[in-house]
């Protein structure tokens, strides 16, 4: 439900908290998320202890995280050349300042299409940006004429009968003209414009904040640069040229913020440009970093009620099977008759993860026994959880011995 809630993009500015003891799959339930939302959609994950910097303000990082998670798809019109490659030359000239030396002063290119052919005289960037592709005579190509841009689209099918002992992608010649404009879209962050143009160059419309992209620079983003990057993104959505695709921002251990993050968090869902936040924290009622108030989940209460709350139940033993099963078959092992369902009773026992770590050194011990390689039984299972203590097994073991440790 989540997911189709995000996916209509009715969830933006919106929170979901997902609560749960350790171990209930909550940091798993957001990275199956990410993965079903695809890369189309920006996903920033977080952890709630990063926010906390001798560099940078707490207020800065979660700015930051917010609009890497927005996400604007821009559709725009370029100008390029496309077609196969039927010659290719450089051509060079003396270096001033090398003597005797030469440099490459630009390359010519030839193209054809299936309505005809141009010969191009080009910059000797391009002749780099060709070979960094490995471009050959007979490969169709693609170049961007504004930036310069090259991409090799693949091999011509008319080199299809050739006997070549490297797999190729054949692609059929290109119609029309070789020079020609194309409808291009491109999905970008909000974080990603601010970085591109920290120092902005040249006009406000979209063309010179996408060639800026190219050029990034490590320097401060300002709430000022940031307010005009919104304002010149808000004049595109009007005029239909992009569109806003609001993502999700997760923040794991979420209890680990204090009240000066919560509320930010609160004005920031507020925004006009916001993304859709997904929560997580395995606290109960506990205290408010910052505060001496005591509240559900750490979290004050105002923010809270923009929260879908969702509860997330400890696994049962045929789910932590299951997921056992997928993980011994991950890491190429073999478990043999009754070691899945004993790996099973003791994650119930103890924990998921717990058990998951217990493959690792029970096939370690089934080699060591000159078994069959990957191959783990229910003895190397017993001798590993014998061996291992997990987090419950220790606090028995320090209570029971409390005199024999320093407190």
């Amino acid at each position: 439900m989540a997911l189709d809630l995000i996916r209509s993009k009715r969830m933006a500015g919106r929170a979901i908290l997902l609560a749960g003891a350790p171990g209930s799959g909550k940091t798993a339930l957001a990275l199956a998320l990410a993965h079903e939302l695809g890369t189309k959609i920006p996903f920033c994950p977080l952890i709630g202890a990063e926010v906390y910097s001798s560099e940078v303000k707490k207020t800065e990082v979660l700015t930051e995280a917010f609009r890497r998670a927005i996400g604007v798809r821009i559709k725009e019109v370029k100008e390029v050349y496309e077609g196969e490659v039927v010659d290719m030359a450089a051509e060079e000239a003396p270096e001033p300042m090398a003597g005797f030396g030469k440099t490459i002063a630009h390359v010519v290119v030839t193209l054809r299409t299936a309505r005809g052919s141009k010969t191009l005289k080009m910059d000797a960037s391009i002749y780099e940006a060709l070979a960094k592709e490995r471009v050959s005579t007979g490969d169709v190509v693609y170049i961007e004429a504004n930036s310069g841009a090259v991409k090799r689209v693949g091999r011509s099918d008319t080199f299809a009968t050739e006997f070549d002992l490297e797999a190729e992608e054949y692609v059929p010649v290109p119609k029309g003209d070789v020079h020609k404009r194309k409808d291009v879209v491109q999905d970008v962050t909000l974080h990603d414009l601010d970085a591109a143009n920290a120092r902005p160059v040249g006009g406000g419309d979209v063309m010179s904040l996408l060639h800026q992209l190219g050029k990034p620079r490590k320097t401060e983003i300002t709430q000022k640069l940031r307010a005009e990057i919104n304002k010149v993104v808000e004049g595109h959505l009007a005029s239909g040229v992009a569109e806003v695709v609001p993502g999700v921002l997760f923040i794991d251990e979420v209890h680990l913020l204090d009240a000066e993050c919560f509320s930010f968090l609160n004005r920031a869902l507020e925004s006009n440009l916001a993304p859709i936040v997904v929560l997580a924290t395995n606290r109960g009622l506990t205290t408010i970093r910052g505060t001496e108030e005591r509240s559900p989940h750490g979290m004050p209460v105002d923010l809270l009620d923009r929260c879908l709350i969702i509860r997330t139940r400890p696994y049962t033993v045929a789910e932590v099977a299951q997921i056992l099963g997928l993980r011994a078959a991950t890491e190429g092992l073999r478990l043999g008759d009754g070691a899945l369902a004993m790996l099973a009773e003791v994650g119930a026992r103890t924990s998921l993860r717990f058990a998951a770590q217990l493959l690792t050194p029970a096939a370690v011990l089934a080699g060591a026994k000159g078994g069959e390689p990957g191959a783990v039984t229910v003895d190397d299972i017993q001798e590993a959880d014998s061996l291992f203590f997990d987090a419950k097994a220790s606090a028995r073991v320090l209570l029971a011995q409390s005199e024999k440790y320093i407190s």
